[in-house]
């Protein structure tokens, strides 16, 4: 279907730290107008960081959105004008306490298109040496290894639920392990 859909109005409705919230008009291929909701966000970046032995480094951190803990792959915001893969490696060494040698794109991921413009590159980090974490002030964060097997597991178990995380081991998994 190549129907052309126009925005015709972008209207801010709200800013916070990380987001911002816009009402978006749109016209659809029938004529009738349509309002859309759009979160616009400033990019992530991530790190699958891998150990010598071929383990992961994972975090568990608090989610508000989620008022729970949640294990993930290091991640974070950007800085202004950051390449994301300058991102990765300074997100992976501030929550693990791990600073890569070697670094190199595995995956890009937008999580969640129907009404969010968020998109992460996600790196794989090697060669690690270790260092000490350097969390922010609002950052409460423990760190664990686990093999793939065991995050595949938990994964089809239900307890990893994080879209990158999920993307990125299973790519690290399918791409570099057999």
């Amino acid at each position: 279907m190549n129907a052309e859909i126009k925005r015709v109005k972008r209207e801010l409705q709200c800013e916070g730290a990380i987001t911002k919230y816009y009402k978006d008009t749109v016209i659809l291929p029938d004529g009738k107008t349509e309002i859309y909701d759009f979160v616009g966000h400033n990019g992530a970046a991530a790190a699958v960081g891998v150990l010598p032995d071929g383990r992961l480094l994972m975090v568990r951190q608090y989610r508000n959105a989620l008022d729970r803990f949640t294990l993930e792959i290091p991640a974070g915001g950007l800085n202004p004008d950051e390449p994301t893969i300058d991102a990765a490696a300074r997100e992976l060494e501030e929550e693990t306490g791990y600073r890569c040698n070697r670094i190199e794109k595995l995956i890009t991921i937008r999580t969640t298109v129907a009404f969010c413009n968020e998109k992460i590159d996600i790196y794989l980090a090697t060669d690690l040496a270790k260092t000490e974490q350097h969390l922010d002030e609002d950052e409460f964060v423990n760190v664990e290894i686990h093999t793939v097997e065991e995050l595949e597991k938990m994964i089809y178990d239900g307890l990893i639920e994080d879209a990158k995380t999920i993307a990125s081991i299973l790519a690290y998994k399918n791409k570099y392990t057999k």
